[in-house]
């Protein structure tokens, strides 16, 4: 089965950036990735999806045009670069992967099928 880590989360100040990276077990080629975010209190919010070839991303609204999402199939990892970084990106980051090739708007929407246990971000002055 699948298994995803992620890493990279931390503390940091409003405006700075991390980058997230989420590496596979196996061989992603044939899987999107996506990160989800959770708040404490707050439902989980699907942030980006890259398809498996990289050639198709997906963003939510509240993070297009600050967070990046890229894969490197070589190393079987993706990233999510985020910049201009906001209090209300505080959250727990979870990288997930499925392989039925639906959009990455419906991933966003209504989750994926491996889950990684999640990086903490948490953004304060």
């Amino acid at each position: 089965q699948l298994q995803l880590v992620e890493s990279g989360g931390g503390l940091v100040q409003p405006g700075e950036s991390l980058r997230l990276s989420c590496a596979a077990s196996e061989f992603t080629l044939d899987y999107a990735i996506g990160w989800f975010r959770q708040a404490p209190g707050k439902e989980r919010e699907g942030v980006s999806c890259i398809s498996s070839s990289g050639g198709s991303t997906d963003y939510a609204d509240s993070v297009k045009g600050r967070f990046t999402i890229s894969r490197d199939n070589a190393k079987n990892t993706v990233y999510l670069q985020m910049n201009n970084l906001k209090p209300e990106d505080t959250a727990v980051y979870y990288c997930a992967a499925d392989a039925r090739h639906y959009s990455g708007s419906y991933y966003l929407y209504y989750g994926m099928t491996y889950w990684g246990k999640g990086t903490l971000v948490t953004v304060s002055s």
